[in-house]
């Protein structure tokens, strides 16, 4: 009898070994597939943000620019987004400026207020300036305004290649001498923040229209000449 229980023991032993095993696998399996998921998202996040910062360049071009974006998985779409500018009376300027915006998994890419941003799980950081130039005696605040229906998505591993096509068109306005503030509507406040710390302005964050996205308001002391210039761009996907 003690023969067949201790042979009973090991055939319970073995079978228990090996559920832990096959748990085991099963968990590393998971594992690894989000790792490689994971790999994949940020691989296209930064191809997509170099891809966005090519063909997107309407400060610099006048009339149509196109530029090649590719990606696995995701979805590329147009957000709405709001550049101000305020003075010592109140709001100057309002331009809806939104922004292109590629999301895969937790990563995105956007590109919004001449700045391409890039962001992840608790982080965010500017791939590329914002177009405001502030000097002792001028501000100039560029704002790149996109227009049109965007939507373009991959799945499952096939990847798109798409063209942007856009077509670019510039207004400029002079709004006088006064004490200025630019407030850009975001979700990556920190990576904004710090781009216009950089130019050396005081920063705080306001909700001005009430619908749960922030925007960095950025403050530069004294008075000088500001501008406005705003670049109409008509985006489509060709």
């Amino acid at each position: 009898m003690t023969g067949e229980r201790r042979g009973q023991s090991n055939v319970v032993g073995v079978a228990i070994l090996l559920g832990v095993t096959v748990v085991a696998l099963g968990a590393l399996t998971a594992s690894v597939g989000t790792v490689v998921d994971q790999h994949a998202a940020a691989s296209d996040t930064r191809r997509v943000a170099g891809d966005l910062d090519d063909a997107l360049e309407p400060v610099e071009t006048t009339g149509v620019h196109r530029g090649d974006v590719a990606f696995t998985d995701g979805e590329l779409d147009l957000v709405e987004r709001q550049v101000r500018v305020l003075n010592t009376s109140g709001v100057a300027a309002t331009v809806d400026a939104n922004a292109l915006r590629f999301s895969a998994g937790s990563r995105e890419a956007t590109y919004l207020a001449g700045s391409v941003l890039v962001a992840g799980d608790d982080w965010a950081r500017a791939r590329s300036p914002l177009a405001v130039a502030a000097d002792p005696d001028v501000l100039v605040v560029s704002v790149p305004a996109l227009r049109g229906n965007v939507s373009l998505a991959a799945s499952g591993g096939s990847g798109v290649t798409r063209t942007v096509r856009s077509n670019v068109s510039h207004h400029r306005r002079s709004l006088g001498e006064a004490g200025y503030r630019v407030a850009v509507e975001t979700e990556y406040v920190d990576a904004v923040t710090g781009e216009f710390e950089e130019m050396g302005a005081t920063t705080a964050t306001r909700d001005f229209d009430g619908d749960g996205v922030r925007s960095v308001v950025a403050h530069f002391d004294g008075a000088r000449t500001g501008y406005l210039v705003v670049h109409e761009t008509e985006v489509t996907v060709e």
